[in-house]
């Protein structure tokens, strides 16, 4: 595996190719991210992968000083699997040479509710950084995972409005033996917290089973279920049942007649900010 820096050694290595497959993260790689690669392969060559820690994704007061950094290790993982060609771990002066002032800014109908409403500005960080990234690597595909579900639509249609030449392939979400969705951020869970953790998945399980009994009264459903997470201590910022293709509110109606759904979640346990999703 070849490891740059740089822009220019970047486009080095690609130069003449085609069919690259993209996986864009953070770095401190887990099994998620690693079964991310695995898809790649299956769809292009060569595959590239990235890890950078986009700092116009943060707000003021989130965790981007404290974001675990671990590139040695990351490199390890990635030389264990064998499928990625091209490793790009930038530095920040190497993404941003100048203030960032040409930014994407996802339609607010889309990049303005559920997370974009509580982290306002993460998607215009989200989308400005993959399509930096997207031109420096040219892919003809990207992978990302569907536990950042918001994300991957907001990634989709600015690909799509753009007509960017990259298909983007979604990989389920990969959980834990006890549901946990994987995440860098599992890491600053307590013991205890972590034993907690996995009812953030049964609070989207119990809300599928409710719409599988017949069940269709949107906000008591909602509303139970982030009632059930309140009372076991987590803060909730949202626990929302939507569309799955454009994250709208369904009606009833369209409950009743099995329009496709997904319920998305955020909420903090202690200081640890989690979320998931589950489709239905």
């Amino acid at each position: 595996m070849k490891v740059v820096h740089t822009v220019e050694e970047l486009r080095d290595q690609l130069r003449g190719q085609l069919r690259a497959a993209f996986v864009p993260t953070m770095g401190n790689l887990h099994e998620g991210h690693l079964s991310l690669m695995r898809m790649a392969r299956q769809h292009g060559d060569p595959v590239v992968a990235s890890i950078f820690v986009n700092r116009l994704q943060f707000g003021p007061n989130e965790d981007f000083d404290r974001y675990p950094r671990t590139l040695q290790a990351d490199i390890e993982k990635l030389e264990r699997e064998r499928d990625v060609y091209v490793l790009f771990a930038p530095n920040e002066t190497e993404m941003y040479p100048e203030p960032q002032s040409f930014r994407i800014q996802p339609p607010e109908d889309l990049g303005g509710i559920l997370e974009g409403h509580f982290r306002p500005g993460f998607f215009d960080g989200v989308s400005t950084v993959v399509m930096k990234l997207f031109s420096c690597v040219q892919p003809s595909v990207a992978v990302f995972g569907k536990k950042d579900y918001q994300q991957l639509m907001v990634v989709r249609k600015m690909c799509r409005q753009f007509q960017l030449p990259v298909r983007i392939l979604a990989h389920e979400t990969v959980r834990d033996t006890d549901g946990l969705a994987l995440s860098s951020r599992n890491m600053y869970l307590s013991p205890a917290e972590r034993a907690e953790a996995p009812q953030l998945y049964a609070g989207l399980q119990a809300v599928q089973a409710r719409i599988k009994s017949g069940q269709a009264d949107l906000r008591d459903i909602e509303g139970a279920a982030a009632q059930a997470l309140e009372k076991r201590g987590w803060k909730v910022d949202y626990l929302a049942l939507r569309r799955q293709h454009d994250l709208n509110e369904p009606t009833t109606e369209q409950i009743q007649q099995g329009e496709p759904l997904v319920v998305l979640a955020a909420a903090k346990l202690g200081n640890t900010r989690l979320i998931d999703n589950l489709e239905i």
